[in-house]
Formats: structure tokens, C-alpha cells, sequence
């Protein structure tokens, strides 16, 4: 599979460089007239012109909306209902560069139902003959099967996957890019973050299916080696399921219930965990009414939890993450919280949306290698001033081999006070034998 991947890149540079020296050769000085955009003015230059332009130079004319015009960009996300992060950060994206540039499109929301669908969507965008780059966020299934297709008629095109629902076997022989939230590192790291806030035990909620995925098995059994190592107690404890027969609601009451007994049980310097959505607001409600630590959600983001359970409503920020972390950190302030709350300061849909386009018209202008953690991480903190990433290659817990084109990222730890702080996670070096832990 990976010689497939290294053809389809070879391919994919012969046709960028051939688009190159074409352009190079119909117009003086390296640049290229396209007649659709002559009446707004636009022209296209090459991939070495354009490479030249600073950051500095394009917020200055808002060049970077038209340069370049020769390769369109595809984000595929969910819906507004189902992916409100993912959705905005993809308009985003293509509020800054153009309309012209940038193709949105939305999977169904049961995705599960209508496979076909999603592989349809997805593929169709592949029709524009300018199409050199097609990201998924969130990749669900049919998103390996939809990239197989693309790749079988248009290998030029490069095809990113962000956060993948599918093995990581079936969507890496693929995708040429595979971006998950790092549930090795984020293990270690939040029981190293916990320490240093002054937990003494790290309580982990879920419940049986979610046990069984690799990633959760994973990172509970990193989670208790990490604990040894900074001596502290590692207990689990069991919710519903929301996804069974008696729902959300219930799951969210026995959640709401049982954390006044659990901080009884565990203390006030126990910090909670839950691999569940809609546990976590309860859990942050209760937390915040009874005492304990509450380090980052799953799939962080400031809004995963923390309005219902403050019972703020930010419908008039949306997609303004300074303002949304702003307020609800004042609101964990005046309810005594300080200290004991984190986040990722942007939201991950949010960043994965805007950061893997980045990476892929940067990877497309010749500026970065589409398979360099440092510019990966550079490309998601395009969107999320102030917040650091980093993350490493996925790694095999059976065979201890490194993918070439799967990589796991995470975002900075923010903890809410007066003032709030950065914790710095993301230069802590995670201790090799981590990556092997299962």
C-alpha cells in the first residue's frame, strides 16, 4: 500500500510541475492569464512566484484570495446539527481565500445509513478539473472507499482524511494524509497535567462499548502506567450509554447523580475524564457544584460542555473562540472553578477543518511536505493564534512500526483562572515507551 501512496505522489508532482511550466510559458515573467477572471482583475501565477508572497505581504491586499487560482480545494464536513465546529471552521477557510478556491460540501447526517451518499458527495468533487486537494472532516465511513475512487482517475488529487472513523489499516492505504486526535501523548499528558495541578487520582467514566475501541483501550492502559509514574490512583467507573434504547436523558442523570458521590468517594483533588460527549456537560456541572478536577474533554473544545453546564448562550460568537473562551472562563471564575478547568483554547473541528486545507494549498505552493509533523502543526495553528500543537507518527502498539501517513495531534492545554495559563504540554517530550503501551 505504501508504494501506492508514493506512486500517486510522484504522479501528483509530475502534474503540479507540469502545471507549473505550462503556466510558466504562457505569459511573461512566470504568470498566466485565466479568461474566466479577467473581468475581476484576477491572474494566476506559479507555484515559485507565489511561494515568495509573506504573510505579511497577502493580509495586506488580500492577494492570497485569488493567487494561485489554477488548483481548487474541497473540505467535506457534516452538517451544521451534527458538526457545528467542523462546518464553521471550513467556511472559514474559505472566507479567507474565496469562494473561487474553495469547495464546501456536507456528508448526510446519518452517514451510517447512506454510505453511497457520502462516497458520492465526496467524490464528485473530484469532477472539477482543478481540483488538486479533497479534505474530510469528519472522516466517516466510505471516506477510504470514496479516496480509492478519486485516486483511480485523478492520483493528482491529494486526498486528507481528519479524524477518521475506519481502521487505520483500511483509510491509511487511502488517504495520503490521516490526521486523529492524539489519544497516546493526550494519555500521558493528562495525568502529567493532573499531577502538576495537584490531583492525586484520575478518575476515568465510560462504559463497555467504548472500551473496545483501540484508541480508548489504548489510552486507559496509558493513562495507568502514567499514574504509576507519578504515583497517583487510577479508578474507572461506569455511565450509561446514550447511544442505547434509554438515551441522552438518562445517561445525563445517572451522570448528574453520582458525582457528588464520586468526589465523596475519590476527594476534591480527583480529576475526572469521560469519553462521551454527552457526559461531559453533567460532569463539568457537577464538578464545578461539588469540587474536583476537570483537565480537557475528549475532543476539546470550549464548547463541548462547558455552556450548558454554565448555562451561557453563545449563539452570537460563533466561530469567535477568543470571545467564546473569554466568557465562559469568567463564568468558571465566578463560580469558584478557577484553576481546576481546562480546555483547548480552538476548538479541534474547528481546527482540523481550517488547519488540514492550510496544510494542503501549503503542500500544494511547495511550502511544506505533506508528511512533516512540524508543518502539520504549523498549518493547524494557522486558525488558533496563541494555542501551540504538536503530535507524532501513529504507532503500532503490536508491531512498535511508525505510519508514514497517519499522524496523531493535539492542541496546548488551557487552564481557566484569573488569569488563565497555558500549561506547555506540547513541549514535554512523552516518554518513548508510551507509544507502545497497550
Amino acid at each position: 500500500m505504501a508504494c501506492n501512496r508514493n506512486l500517486r505522489r510522484l504522479i501528483n508532482l509530475l502534474l503540479l510541475l507540469t502545471v507549473c511550466i505550462t503556466t510558466s510559458a504562457c505569459g511573461e515573467q512566470g504568470n498566466i492569464t485565466d479568461n474566466d477572471n479577467n473581468d475581476k482583475g484576477m491572474t494566476e501565477n506559479t507555484t515559485e512566484n507565489t511561494a515568495e508572497i509573506t504573510t505579511e505581504e497577502t493580509k495586506e491586499d488580500d492577494s492570497y484570495k485569488t493567487v494561485n487560482s489554477f488548483f481548487h480545494i474541497g473540505i467535506v464536513t457534516g452538517s451544521f446539527s451534527q458538526s457545528e465546529d467542523d462546518r464553521r471552521g471550513a467556511e472559514a477557510f474559505q472566507e479567507k481565500y474565496g469562494d473561487e478556491m474553495v469547495t464546501l460540501a456536507i456528508y448526510p447526517d446519518n452517514f451510517a445509513e447512506k454510505k453511497e451518499k457520502t462516497i458520492q458527495t465526496i467524490v464528485s468533487l473530484a469532477d472539477d478539473p482543478k481540483m488538486k486537494a479533497i479534505i474530510v472532516n469528519q472522516a466517516v465511513d466510505g471516506t477510504a472507499e470514496a479516496f480509492r475512487k478519486i485516486h483511480e482517475v485523478r492520483p493528482d488529487i491529494l486526498c486528507i482524511a481528519g479524524e477518521a472513523y475506519e481502521d487505520f489499516d483500511d483509510i491509511g492505504a487511502e488517504a495520503d494524509l490521516v490526521v486523529n486526535y492524539d489519544f497516546i501523548s493526550r494519555g500521558y499528558l493528562m495525568i502529567r497535567s493532573a499531577h502538576e495541578l495537584g490531583c492525586n487520582t484520575f478518575v476515568h467514566v465510560s462504559f463497555p462499548r467504548h472500551l473496545e475501541y483501540e484508541s480508548v483501550s489504548r489510552q486507559v492502559a496509558i493513562m495507568k502506567a502514567a499514574c504509576e509514574e507519578f504515583d497517583m490512583k487510577f479508578e474507572m467507573e461506569t455511565a450509561p450509554d446514550p447511544t442505547t434504547e434509554k438515551g441522552v436523558p438518562e445517561a445525563q442523570q445517572y451522570i448528574t447523580e453520582h458525582v457528588p458521590e464520586w468526589i465523596e468517594k475519590y476527594g476534591k483533588n480527583a480529576a475526572f475524564f469521560c469519553t462521551n460527549d454527552a457526559h461531559t456537560e453533567p460532569l463539568i456541572k457537577g464538578l464545578l457544584e461539588s469540587g474536583g478536577y476537570f483537565i480537557e474533554a475528549d475532543l476539546p473544545s470550549p464548547l463541548m460542555g462547558y455552556p450548558g453546564a454554565l448555562d451561557l448562550d453563545l449563539t452570537d460568537y460563533a466561530g469567535d473562540f477568543d470571545t467564546i473562551l473569554a466568557k465562559i472562563e469568567n463564568a468558571v471564575v465566578k463560580e469558584g472553578g478557577a484553576g481546576r478547568f481546562g480546555t483547548w483554547a480552538y476548538s479541534y473541528g474547528y481546527s482540523v477543518s481550517t488547519g488540514l486545507a492550510e496544510h494542503a494549498r501549503n503542500v500544494i505552493l511547495g511550502d511544506s511536505e505533506l508528511n512533516d509533523i512540524n508543518d502539520i502543526s504549523k498549518a493547524l495553528g494557522s486558525f488558533s493564534v496563541g494555542a501551540m500543537w504538536n503530535g507524532s507518527e501513529y504507532i503500532d502498539a503490536d508491531t512498535g512500526s511508525k505510519s508514514d501517513n497517519i499522524f496523531l495531534v493535539y492542541q496546548d492545554t488551557y487552564i481557566m483562572g484569573d488569569p488563565g495559563r497555558f500549561l506547555g504540554i506540547t513541549k514535554v517530550e512523552v516518554p518513548e515507551k508510551y507509544f507502545t503501551v497497550k
